[in-house]
């Protein structure tokens, strides 16, 4: 294949899609466009745009799933608050790895984590009269803005880039201060940028939601996944860190997609706080008549959205935690091929020029994960994107994930094994090409 792709190839997929900005360009619209070029070229894709998982899903859930579907429960409607053995594996799993007690009563299972958030969202924003706006300390997961959007929600966000450690503190207040912040949301480990907030860092947060009434939404996609520590032993520290030591304005949302390779069942969890489940709002209270926040979330918002979860599912990932918390199951060890990937991409890409955008944590290095961001010296995320597609690599621009710097983010899920030469090869003619044209 001769290289680069031809800009008029690359024009009409991304007019064929109706694109105006390809920098503004969302995941699936990067997926077809990258789907278009290779019918038209027959070109091999790299593809690291989409945070599919690449590796075989969870045997043991598998498993548990299909005695559940043998025993008949696809024929009956799944409890809409999740059924007993979920919940209470929930609560253990959570012990286990994270150290925090939850009841079972606030492990409510949701479709994905996205559902969760959905759910959240709607819920945060109708507590307190005033309270209207949700915070995104970004880089993150860029459809929980869509949800916002499609919702009617406003928003805020800040790269939190330049405001790690201490100088978090100001920044989140700076919107807390306001009065309208009703949830704060972030990743941890961060989708795309791969950092993790410290345990002082989520010290901060929960303080200043505690002080100023604020909830948050701690998304757990991809749980534990800081292979820069051994977070896989049930009951013993290192635990994952969590807001939940510092405050009670709290929820969770532990997904199977990543941690399990469970994508295709889109199943979650949202753990609910004990103090937050069992707390009345006035604008609840005003807009449903009575109830909790727990008991609001389950039966008016959730039931609105899905009516409850796939029942076998549910069982399946019952088994996956209760196997975990056991001990018999190292769920970790299956999903550190992604770190592996991540420190071998990532090589290949410094070799031919390109920076690590996101490259620390308050100084230590960087760790290897599902995502790593790329930059290239003197061009944009745009620039670099479209730059990269003509190469036959697909990823999405940072700034569709509201970061502030220049960069693409990079998933290691779908490389291929033969495809690490493929992309020496291909960075190597876009760093000649690219310095021959300058």
């Amino acid at each position: 294949m001769k290289f680069p792709v031809s800009e008029k190839i690359i024009n009409n997929a991304v007019a064929e899609l109706y694109i105006n900005d390809l920098e503004k360009a969302t995941i699936r619209e990067v997926v077809a466009i990258a789907g278009k070029i290779e019918k038209e070229t027959g070109l091999e894709f790299i593809r690291m745009e989409m945070g599919v998982p690449g590796l075989p899903p969870s045997a043991v859930g598998v498993e548990a799933e299909i005695e559940a579907l043998k025993r008949g429960v696809a024929s009956i409607y799944p409890p809409i608050d999740g059924v007993e053995e979920l919940k209470k594996e929930s609560s253990r799993f959570i012990k286990a790895f994270i150290n925090l007690d939850i009841s079972e009563n606030g492990c409510v299972p949701t479709v994905g984590s996205m559902e969760g958030t959905f759910c959240t969202f709607i819920l945060a924003c109708q507590c307190k009269k005033g309270k209207d706006t949700i915070l995104f300390i970004d880089p993150g997961f860029p459809v929980q803005k869509q949800q916002a959007h499609v919702l009617g929600l406003k928003y805020e966000t800040f790269d939190v880039y330049n405001f790690r450690g201490d100088k978090l503190r100001d920044k989140i207040e700076s919107y807390l201060e306001k009065g309208n912040i009703s949830c704060i949301v972030y990743s941890n480990p961060n989708n795309p940028s791969w950092c993790c907030l410290t345990e002082s860092e989520l010290q901060i947060i929960g303080e200043l939601a505690t002080r100023y009434d604020t909830i948050v939404a701690e998304d757990l996609a991809y749980f534990a996944m800081d292979f820069r520590k051994d977070l896989s032993k049930p009951f013993q520290a290192p635990f994952q860190p969590s807001v939940g030591r510092y405050t009670d304005n709290y929820l969770l949302l532990i997904s199977a997609s990543k941690a399990f390779s469970y994508a295709g069942q889109r199943i979650s969890v949202t753990a609910i706080s004990d103090s937050l489940y069992s707390r009345r709002f006035e604008g609840l209270t005003q807009k449903y008549g009575g109830g909790t926040f727990g008991s609001i979330f389950i039966h008016r918002v959730l039931y609105a959205a899905s009516t409850g979860v796939s029942h076998s599912a549910q069982y399946a990932m019952a088994a996956m935690f209760r196997a975990a918390s056991d001990g018999k199951y190292n769920f970790l060890e299956e999903v550190k091929e992604y770190g592996e990937r991540a420190r071998r991409m990532k090589s290949i890409f410094q070799k031919y020029g390109f920076t690590v955008v996101y490259d620390n944590d308050l100084g230590e290095p960087i760790g290897d994960g599902f995502y790593f961001t790329v930059g290239y010296p003197g061009m944009t995320g745009g620039q670099l994107l479209k730059a990269l597609i003509s190469y036959g690599i697909s990823a999405i621009s940072l700034s569709t994930a509201g970061s502030a710097q220049e960069g693409l983010r990079a998933c290691t899920s779908f490389i291929k094994d033969h495809q690490y030469e493929q992309l020496e090869e291909r960075l190597k003619k876009f760093k000649t090409q690219t310095s021959a044209s300058k």
